[in-house]
């Protein structure tokens, strides 16, 4: 997948770092109290059980601690949007690494990951380069990509233990800002409006472009299904059946170029 050529969205630096804190947190806190029958619930990811969803929430927030106590690159490899298409290349390796992790004391591990964490970001720029697995971020962009993780994981969460587990408003709509723009950038054209209201507004698909008045060809959703859509916990015929998405017009069906992270 090409990088982007649209005009790129500025994230908020101090919304998304406090985000990233704010949404480990809520995790953080229900993880603390999962029970040793909890932790061993299935999940909608596979064969992972809770305690590896759990495990995997800790490591995708301490990535950060640990790419800033690399060397850092020479140059960017990776630009935001290049992102959520390069995540399936590394699904092997993240699944080792989170069993292992698994497999350790998740009180201990959630402790470290916060201190850590709570005590580099302060101190870095957005501009600082990270080794990530995919290749050299810029440290602002790896820290929405955080954003995606700790809110689509803890949607799993809640789905697998029947838990409420609260969502950081910052951190739900860099998510959903993040996943609507791919969408743009793998479907490119403004036949389509994709609405999701309160936080992103993107124009998709090939076709006539519309450019006054109600667009021919809309489709909206809450967020939180948008994310659903988008990682492909929810199937997009689903959620028509489900009225959780309107959709009109000919250019309206979304569902042959969603999932968009997988």
């Amino acid at each position: 997948m090409p990088p982007a050529k649209k005009r790129l969205r500025t994230y908020d630096s101090a919304k998304v770092r406090a985000a990233v804190l704010a949404q480990f947190g809520h995790v953080r806190d229900v993880a603390a109290v999962l029970t040793p029958q909890q932790l061993e619930l299935p999940t909608r990811l596979g064969d992972w059980t809770v305690r590896e969803l759990v495990a995997h929430l800790a490591m995708a927030v301490g990535a950060v601690p640990r790419y800033l106590a690399l060397p850092e690159p020479a140059r960017q490899d990776v630009a935001l949007l290049d992102w959520p298409f390069a995540t399936v290349t590394a699904a092997g390796q993240v699944d080792l690494d989170t069993r292992e992790l698994a497999a350790g004391d998740l009180g201990e591990l959630y402790a470290r990951t916060a201190e850590r964490v709570g005590e580099l970001l302060p101190l870095v720029s957005d501009e600082r380069l990270v080794p990530t697995r995919f290749g050299a971020m810029r440290l602002g962009d790896f820290l929405v990509t955080r954003t995606v993780e700790l809110v689509v994981h803890t949607d799993d969460l809640a789905d697998a233990t029947g838990l409420d587990v609260p969502y950081d408003r910052q951190a739900l709509a860099a998510c959903t800002r993040l996943l609507a723009d791919a969408l743009a950038v793998k479907a490119p054209g403004a036949s389509t409006e994709v609405r999701i209201p309160p936080f992103a507004v993107v124009q998709c698909v090939e076709g006539p472009r519309h450019t006054r008045g109600t667009p021919p060809n809309v489709v909206e959703t809450d967020p939180l299904t948008w994310i659903r859509l988008a990682t492909g916990r929810t199937g997009w015929r689903e959620a028509l059946e489900a009225a959780k998405v309107s959709a009109s017009g000919e250019r309206a069906d979304l569902g042959g170029l969603l999932p968009i992270l997988a």
